[in-house]
């Protein structure tokens, strides 16, 4: 009796050529797999760069599979979010070819503690992560949504006062240590009449300052007065735009009628996120990384905290307001709440981490951001009642929050 053996794959009629981009500063690994030629992907590099040479590895690929199918086929891309940006696929968009940028903490690998590693081994992961996305299987990556170039360049503002307030705190921290090492402590670079002082100063032993370290420090003042007229250009610039946009967005305008929200934080909380369309609380707080994030198996049952897999600078903007609403608010609802709770052992951070989603100021985050407030009941936060009636509705996350359960 003979036995005949069948292939246990599941094999599918591709209805396009799929196609996966392994960037670098040097070359661009390009991994396909066409229909008609098996289940063997084809891998080509190709200058970084070199755009035009991309297309036409695309149109050798078409042409590949007419000859082996008489049928023209549309080619589908993917490629990992990172140092390259989203110009190339922009410009996959204007050629008429679909272009998906992934995440990639997103993609499955396998968990093993010494793995390997390469580029033609991420190219075939990336291509069979498209075609499981293309198939439809659900939560099989996370895809992002890359931003407009204005919207891209719209957070340059924020980002780049970020940079020179660490500039900023880089040449006082170095003033004074500089200072410190000869006995001098109560000099401030910060202060106007820094330059006056500094002439005035004297070490611990009553010495004058020693010339090349006065020759030093005067130079750090230099690039510390440059620093501050530049943080005050870009607080100008960032007041500018915010004002001229709110007369094209209404969420631009309600974010800076609000109280408790300056420029700063405002220009960040609309560059960063909420210039952008949310269908619901939930992906507000996915995208600030203030999920929650629980590790449930068996018997064991805990919460780890926000998932801080999202944009880190809204949200520690949104966690400073929220510190701040208690330090400037103190007999509000939110506040006498969060005082209460804190007073109970190991769960003051969590409940930090609440007010930050459960603000009085969430409501409006949330209009501004595209939703529809009140569509959905507002839970108290991390499933308790608080003694206090809670302002309508304040959630940016639904859930438990970051409530903490013992195991057992």
């Amino acid at each position: 009796m003979s036995s005949t053996s069948n292939s246990t794959a599941i094999r599918v009629d591709l209805g396009a050529i799929f196609v996966s981009l392994e960037l670098s500063q040097s070359k661009w690994l390009v991994t396909s797999l066409t229909p008609g030629g098996g289940e063997k992907m084809s891998k080509h590099l190709v200058k970084a760069g070199d755009i035009g040479d991309l297309l036409l590895r695309f149109a050798e690929l078409r042409r590949k599979a007419l000859v082996r199918t008489g049928q023209i086929f549309p080619i589908v891309v993917i490629q990992e979010a990172g140092l390259d940006g989203f110009w190339i696929h922009r410009v996959l968009l204007q050629e008429g070819i679909e272009s998906h940028v992934v995440d990639p903490a997103s993609v499955a690998i396998s968990r093993r503690r010494r793995r390997a590693k390469t580029d033609r081994i991420d190219g075939e992961a990336l291509v069979r992560t498209l075609l499981a996305y293309k198939r439809g299987e659900p939560r099989v990556c996370a895809m992002v949504r890359p931003p407009t170039p204005e919207e891209e360049d719209r957070r340059r503002i924020a980002r780049e006062r970020k940079v020179l307030v660490n500039e900023r705190v880089a040449h006082v921290n170095r003033i004074k240590g500089l200072l410190y090492s000869h006995g001098v402590g109560a000099y401030e670079p910060l202060r106007r009449d820094r330059r006056e002082r500094l002439d005035e100063l004297r070490t611990g032993d009553g010495r004058p300052l020693p010339p090349h370290l006065q020759a030093q420090i005067s130079r750090e003042l230099d690039r510390l007065e440059l620093v501050l007229a530049q943080i005050k250009d870009i607080e100008r610039a960032s007041t500018d735009m915010l004002t001229a946009e709110a007369l094209a967005f209404p969420g631009a305008a309600l974010l800076l009628g609000l109280k408790g929200i300056g420029a700063a934080a405002a220009a960040v909380l609309w560059g960063e996120g909420l210039c952008r369309h949310f269908d619901n609380r939930r992906q507000v707080a996915a995208y600030a990384g203030l999920a929650p994030t629980p590790w449930q198996s068996g018997q064991v049952d805990h919460e780890q905290g926000v998932s801080k897999s999202g944009n880190p600078r809204l949200r520690t903007t949104l966690i400073q307001i929220a510190w701040l609403w208690n330090r400037h608010q103190p007999d509000s609802a939110l506040t006498l709440w969060f005082n209460r709770t804190r007073k109970k052992a190991r769960v003051w951070r969590p409940c930090l981490c609440g007010g930050s989603k459960f603000g009085p100021f969430a409501p409006a985050l949330v209009e501004i951001s595209g939703c529809t407030p009140g569509l959905e009941r507002p839970r108290p936060p991390f499933g308790r009642t608080p003694g206090v009636i809670m302002p309508p509705p304040v959630a940016l996350a639904g859930g438990s929050g970051c409530r903490r359960r013992r195991s057992g």
